[in-house]
């Protein structure tokens, strides 16, 4: 399952677009903010999944990215697999990268994703087939 974390959502078409014409997931979610995303997180705990990719906004109104990383890393959750979280943003600042990397994120790309951005994620960081498969 890969979750999508943006509040724009002409970007949020987009990356959803590039997902779905690659057919990398069965299941894709799409959270507007960083509360969303931990109430969605929250939930599919409950049911004992958990997103294997999430592409976090870094720049959101309400909870931002780094807001929704704390509050993600404060969990007591015992995932099965802890989800990998790639970091996007158009943000230039070089204090907002310096800030990602005290985060336990696995990727710090800009926008917008591309399909080759997301091909290079998929091949370092999961085997072949690991989200087509269906939700039980």
């Amino acid at each position: 399952m890969i979750m999508l974390v943006d509040d724009d959502l002409i970007t949020n078409f987009l990356n959803e677009l590039i997902i779905k014409e690659m057919d990398i997931t069965e299941k894709l979610v799409i959270a507007s903010d960083g509360q969303q995303a931990l109430d969605e997180i929250a939930s599919f705990y409950k049911n004992g999944k958990s997103p294997d990719l999430i592409l976090l906004d870094v720049n959101m109104p309400g909870l931002s990215g780094f807001d929704f990383l704390k509050k993600f890393y404060e969990l007591d959750y015992k995932f099965a697999r802890i989800p990998k979280i790639i970091m996007l943003t158009t943000s230039l600042n070089p204090v907002d990268k310096e800030k990602a990397e005290k985060f336990k994120i696995d990727g710090y790309l800009s926008k917008p994703l591309t399909k080759e951005e997301l091909n290079k994620i998929m091949t370092k960081f999961f085997s072949p087939g690991t989200f087509n498969q269906p939700d039980v």
